[in-house]
Order: structure tokens, then sequence, then C-alpha cells
């Protein structure tokens, strides 16, 4: 059978661009995720140029405790080069609606680009098992991290990006008087991001950080860093300007010295509250702010009728819990369960789902900021409440090679009863939180609505919620009285698994930061500028008038 010429020369042209794709990681990765040792280095990026330091850190294999990379590790005597190129940056940022205009479609083509890279299955593969390697989570938690990813970049191709920066404007008091407002840069600005998401949080952030004009220093955990780098140097093979972001390998004092003496002009923060507060303060509120979340669920009265749908919230309920082992900003720290559901099997169903989990396809794995022992004490102190009642685990993991330095523990659930929260020392234990596979249960009744409202009005951080429930008027009553800055309704309800088409980010405090959405780009990264013109023509009949 003879090809016609057409179909050949399409043939060819799709050969040809697979090999193209394969040789796309040649192109950027300076690792295989597959073969870590200490032989791969962690470097700086730093006025474009990437560069090692005097000191260098090993980078730990979660799992086994090897060594599977050799880090950068940034002293004080070695922050100049970050400082000057921080200070040297221009209030006006690197573009804005007057200056360099052109960037904005550079962007959007760089979007583009790399988004056709993830076409290629050995880049999506690569990056999940980078993840995986620095950051045990199951493939499924994994996948959906770079997927968010990667759609974020699909929101931002085209005009999208410049449309960040649009303009408005009114009408004047008189002929040749208009005002425009604008969103302008910051200038020089920085990202500090956690360990859990070792992708999506300080791309999502940085790119929207570029996005508005700015020029970015990243310094991501430097126990996740390694994916981020290479994300990078992705970025860079797409046609990134390599002097548009700087990215630091160092400990929290060294960044902080950085962002004092370059006057960085706007922080994102995402991490513990604690160093939150004290960035806060040392950078004088220069700061927008994503840290701890205590997040809450609660179960409304209206139980589902079929078997199905309290399957569904059971698995939601595990899901949102122990997804990637409880150390999400968003997880599920509290479940409060209305006592109808008692005549289910909920709390089976729930149990079952936990005890599914396993470290051989990493649906649980290390806890990567509490070790065991602190785990253990935190569930021995809420265990020994009076009538509290253990549901399932309670205990580490065993036969594993996690290192001690971090946790390996068993899904935990604890129910209290409502009248715990009275207490004021017992209620500050319930209400920590536990970043790893732990959380307590409350089961309450038409009675104690107003008491659950008042054990959420004193939790401090609000994040995510979670109403399950198709009640309107019980929807309504929990809405009215909380300020969680995402928060799901309706049966299929959930506290994690945001992705990248609304806002996800705290409520309640006015340093909160939004991550992901338009919104939240223009809010944490630009700052509003009005320009009034006015241009006349001066009326004929005009004199000059005294002085008033």
């Amino acid at each position: 059978m003879f090809l016609s010429k057409t179909l050949y020369r399409n043939i060819h042209l799709i050969q040809r661009n697979q090999r193209q794709f394969s040789n796309i990681i040649k192109a950027f990765a300076t690792v295989d995720p597959n073969n870590l040792s200490k032989k791969d280095q962690g470097l700086n990026l730093v006025n474009g140029v990437w560069s090692s330091t005097k000191a260098t850190t090993q980078l730990i294999d979660p799992m086994n405790g090897n060594v599977i990379a050799t880090q950068a590790d940034t002293s004080l005597d070695e922050i100049k080069p970050f400082v000057d190129e921080m200070a040297q940056t221009p209030k006006t940022g690197l573009h804005n609606p007057f200056k360099n205009k052109e960037r904005y479609l550079m962007l959007a083509e760089v979007n583009r680009k790399l988004v056709e890279s993830f076409n290629d299955k050995e880049v999506f593969d690569f990056f999940i098992k980078a993840i995986q390697r620095v950051c045990p989570k199951s493939t499924a938690q994994a996948t959906g991290e770079l997927q968010v990813t990667i759609d974020f970049f699909k929101n931002f191709c085209g005009d999208n990006v410049r449309y960040l920066a649009s303009s408005f404007g009114s009408p004047g008091d008189h002929q040749g008087q208009s005002t425009n407002a604008y969103r302008f840069p910051y200038g020089a600005v920085s990202v500090i991001t956690p360990f859990n998401f070792p992708l999506e949080i300080p791309v999502l952030q940085m790119m929207g950080a570029l996005y508005m004009g700015n020029k970015v220093l990243v310094k991501p955990d430097v126990k996740t860093a390694l994916p981020l780098e290479q994300f990078i140097r992705l970025l860079h093979h797409c046609g990134l300007p390599k002097t548009d972001l700087s990215l630091i390998y160092s400990n929290g004092p060294v960044m902080e010295k950085i962002l004092q003496q370059g006057n960085v002009r706007q922080t994102l923060f995402t991490g513990s509250s604690k160093i939150a507060e004290q960035l806060s303060k040392n950078l004088r509120g220069k700061v927008r702010i994503e840290d701890a979340g205590f997040d809450w669920k609660i179960l409304g009265p209206d139980v589902p009728k079929s078997q199905q749908e309290i399957d569904y919230v059971a698995w939601q309920c595990d899901q949102d819990a122990y997804g990637h082992t409880g150390q999400k900003c968003s997880a599920q720290s509290i479940l409060f369960v209305h006592k109808n559901w008692k005549k289910t099997n909920f709390y089976d169903t729930l149990k079952s789902q936990a005890e599914k989990r396993s470290l051989e396809d990493q649906t649980i794995g290390p806890v990567l900021s509490w070790t065991n022992q602190q785990i253990q004490d935190h569930v021995d102190k809420v265990k020994s409440m009076k009538a509290a009642e253990l549901l399932f685990g309670g205990e580490a993991l065993q036969g594993h090679s996690i290192p001690p330095q971090y946790g390996a523990y068993k899904p935990t659930a604890i129910k209290v009863p409502i009248y715990r929260f009275a207490n004021r020392k017992q209620r500050s234990t319930l209400l920590t939180e536990l970043f790893g596979p732990f959380q307590v249960i409350v089961e309450y009744g038409d009675q104690n609505v107003d008491q659950v409202l008042k054990i959420m009005e004193n939790m401090t951080h609000h994040l995510t919620a979670a109403v399950v429930s198709n009640n309107p008027q019980f929807v309504d009553k929990i809405l009215q009285n909380t300020v969680n800055g995402t928060t799901y309704t309706g049966l299929r309800a959930r506290t994690t698994g945001a992705p990248q088409n609304h806002w996800f980010g705290p409520s309640g405090d006015p340093r909160g930061a939004g991550i992901g959405s338009k919104e939240a780009i223009k809010l944490v990264w630009s700052h509003h500028r009005e320009i009034i013109s006015d241009i006349g023509p001066i009326k004929e009949s005009w004199s000059l008038p005294d002085p008033k």
C-alpha cells in the first residue's frame, strides 16, 4: 500500500516532533530524578548565572536517608550579589503599563511553549518523579500538583498576561480631563515557600510576580528545592530571560538579611505562623502571608439517603485529612459530625480507608516537619482528655527506612466531646495544628450548633473549610458566622484539592495572600496607581484670580 505524499509528509513531521520532544529533557535537565546521587548539584541563580557556594549541604532522601544531591548553602558573606540585584531593581519593575510592554507578550509566549513541553510524557514524568524523590506523595497527589501548575500556565497564554494589567477609567470634571487606574509592580520582590508543594506554590507565586512586572528572588525550602530548580531551567529553555528571577539555597536568617539590605518591596511568605509574624515585624509590614491553617469540616444534619453518597463523604474526609500524609495547609484538622451520621457506617468507612494507606504506594509517607516523638506527645495529650476516644491509628509506622529526623506515623483520628473545648488549656491543645496525618473528630447535635460556631470563632487561622450539607438554611447559618477564605459547601464539599481556577488563600487578616487566580495575582504582586490627565483647554473667559 502506497502512502500519498501529503500523508507521508505528515507522518514525517510527527516523527520529527517526537524526536524533538525526546530531546527536551536533554536541553534543560541537570539531574535524573530516577538516579540521583551526591554528585548531582543544586545551584543558586543570580544575575542570570548558575553558581555554587563555598559550603554545601547534602540533600537526604526522605524514604531511606541516602544522600541524593549536594546543594549550595549560601552564607552571609555571599549575599552581596543578591542584595545588589534587588537594590538595583527600579520601583517601576521590569515592565509596567507604560514601560517595556512587549514583555507581557513575551511571558505569554513562554507560557505557551512551557505548556507544549508537557505534551511530552517524558517531561511530565520527569517532574512527577522529581517531586516524589524529595517530597514523597502518591502518584495521584504528585500528578495533581503538576497538572494544576500546567493548567495555570494554560490560563495565561495569549493576551491573558497583559489583561492582568488592564486599566479602568472614568470621565473627569470638565473637557480634557479624565482619570485612569493602573496596576503597577513593586519592583524587587521575593517568594519564600514551604516543602509540601515543591512546584505548585513557588511556581504559581513567582510567575504571578513576573507577570505583573516584578523581579523575583525565590527561596524554596532547601529540602525540596530540586524540582523547582529544574523547572526554572525548563522556563529558560522556553524563552524566559535568565535575569528575570533568582533562586537561592539558604537558611531563613540569610534570606531575611537579603530582604532587609536589598530593600525588597514585597515578600510572599508561605509557611509557619511564627516565621510569618517575625518577617512581618522585621520587614516593616511589607509581606503577604499564607500561613498555617487549622482547617475545619462540618457534616450537617441532612445525612444522604444513598450508601454511595455516604461512602463519597467518608472517602473525601479521608482524602482531606490524610492525602499527602496530612501535609497540606488545607488539610482537614478537625471534623464536626452531626449525631445523625452515627446511624450510618461513616466511621467504619473512614477507618477502612485510612488503614488502606501504605508506604509502598506513598499514600502515607514521611512527615517532614514533625518527628515521631513530637507527634506521639501531641496524640497522647489529646488522648488523655476525659472521654476522648482513639478511633484508629495512634502509633508509629513500622518496617521502613525513613530517617529519624522525619516522622512516620499511622493515619490517626481521636474523637473528643464538645464540652472539652470549654476548658481554655484543652481548647488550645485541640486547636493546635499537627502538620501530619492527624485529625480531631467532634460529634454535635442540633442544640450544639452555636457551640461549634464558637469553637470556629476561637480558631486563629482561616484558610479552608467545608460545610458538607445540601440544606440551604444550615449552610447559610454556618457561612454567616465564619470567615474562611476558601470555603466549600454542599454534599461534595472538601478542604483540599484547590485548583487554579478560583481564589485560594486565608481570610480575616489584611496581610492574607491569594494564589493562582488573576485576582490573587493582582492583589499580591501589584499596587494601584491613578493617573489623572488634564490637558485643557482653558476657557477664554478665565483670568488670573486672587489666591484662595
